[in-house]
């Protein structure tokens, strides 16, 4: 814009011209279009052979990118496990030896909370033996207690696999891991057959998991192959175990050929 030297005010050489944005990739600068001189603006703009020009100038910083790294916490606490690193408990399990943080367990386990430091706890216990469970399951336990997150198990076959999880859901029933419970219920669910359904039925029944058992009972139902599950040892043993299933699923049974 040019300056009235006269009046003091702005006068807009190219009207409707939207804001120009320099940058380093832009190699256009300034402007191809003159303004042809007259006495009328000699007089009123041209002073002494000086021009004033009103410029309006705004600079944009440019935003950053910063990348990020995604969180690496469960890492570091996977190393903590296992560099043992300030450890002030050890669980003997079947003549193998696990330390642990007591603070973290207490932590993630209402169960350990209350056996370190509640009421009836013992603060200064630093020996304790697990003698329910199996070794590879309790490193399993204490591997989603630091980590939240289920251990490797792509190198167990299909039934090891299974029998590891089963583990694990008894052991977050016990611990009251309700997270860890509910992983284990999905992963049962998705392994269901008509060999093992009525074993992890009674399973999900013991341990309160309804999802599980709904599931368990759906399958049995929606198979179609009910006298391959019938046939299996795992509903013989539901059937000297936990009769008050078999009526459930006689029940349900009933209800489902009615509909």
């Amino acid at each position: 814009m040019l300056l009235n030297q006269v009046s003091g005010q702005s006068f807009v050489v190219l009207p409707g011209k939207a804001p120009r944005v320099f940058s380093r990739e832009c190699s256009c600068w300034g402007s191809r279009k003159f303004m042809k001189t007259t006495a009328e603006v000699e007089l009123l703009y041209l002073r002494k052979d000086c021009l004033l020009i009103e410029c309006e100038v705004s600079v944009i910083k440019e935003e950053l990118d910063i990348l990020v790294p995604p969180s690496d916490l469960s890492d570091h606490l996977a190393t903590l496990l296992e560099g043992k690193i300030g450890a002030d408990v050890t669980f003997k399990v079947q003549g193998e030896v696990f330390a642990a943080h007591k603070n973290l367990l207490a932590m993630r386990s209402a169960v350990f909370n209350a056996e370190f430091y509640g009421p009836i706890g013992d603060k200064g216990v630093q020996d304790i033996i697990i003698d329910d469970m199996q070794p590879a399951v309790f490193k399993a336990f204490l591997h989603f207690i630091y980590t939240d997150s289920m251990p490797f198990m792509d190198d167990l076959d299909d039934d090891d696999k299974r029998e590891m999880v089963k583990h694990l859901l008894v052991a977050a029933d016990k611990y009251a891991m309700e997270r860890m419970n509910r992983i284990c219920e999905g992963m049962l669910c998705k392994s269901l057959d008509v060999e093992t359904v009525a074993t992890i039925l009674a399973l999900a029944d013991q341990h309160n998991c309804r999802n599980l058992k709904d599931a368990c009972i759906e399958f049995m139902l929606s198979s179609n192959r009910m006298d391959d599950v019938i046939a299996s040892q795992g509903y013989a043993h539901l059937k000297r175990s936990r009769p008050v299933l078999i009526v459930d699923v006689f029940e349900r049974t009933v209800k489902s050929r009615k509909i």
